[in-house]
């Protein structure tokens, strides 16, 4: 970081490109913290509530996605488009209290970002859970499994235990996601 908390990988650029950043290299935020300020454009924020582990995966699958979409992949947008859903970068905002049908939407995203992130393992549902829920992400674990059966039957994911694909609303006990032959 150059003083005046200017980006060095960013100079060069006109200022309106430059991005100030405060000591802990992290861009500016609107007061309430709902939005970063980047070149002056607001942006939104991605959810506090996600635990780093998830972020960075999330991150690092967005970054993936978005040298797809450089690349002309065919499925590079929605892939962006998943990972900033959840993130919290899209859709409903997640400082608001979001509807069924957006909370379903968010949940879908993660699981489907995180089941590409991990091509070689498989992902937990408390792992959606943990990235949607916050705090408080008990609660969200029927909502996951009601939400992996509906990708499991349109074979984005697969749904195993002990190695073997089962259905996830007759399985008892713990289950992995994996991505499937769809997604």
């Amino acid at each position: 970081m150059r003083a005046g908390g200017v980006n060095p990988l960013r100079v060069g650029l006109p200022r309106s490109h430059t991005v100030r950043m405060t000591e802990a290299a992290e861009p500016e935020r609107t007061d309430d913290g709902h939005h970063i300020i980047v070149g002056g454009r607001r942006w939104r924020a991605t959810d506090p509530a996600i635990p780093e582990s998830f972020r960075q995966e999330l991150v690092d699958e967005l970054m993936s996605a978005r040298r797809a979409v450089r690349s002309a992949e065919p499925d590079a947008r929605r892939r962006v488009h998943d990972a900033k859903t959840a993130l919290g970068e899209r859709g409903a905002p997640w400082w608001e209290e979001a509807s069924d049908s957006d909370a379903d939407d968010r949940i879908a995203a993660t699981i489907r970002a995180l089941a590409r992130k991990r091509t070689e393992s498989s992902l937990c549902p408390s792992d959606v859970a943990r990235t949607v829920g916050g705090e408080s992400w008990r609660s969200a674990m029927d909502d996951v499994r009601r939400v992996a059966e509906r990708l499991s039957d349109s074979g984005e994911i697969v749904v195993t235990q002990k190695g073997e694909e089962v259905r996830i609303a007759e399985a008892r006990g713990p289950v992995r996601i994996k991505r499937g032959p769809a997604l």
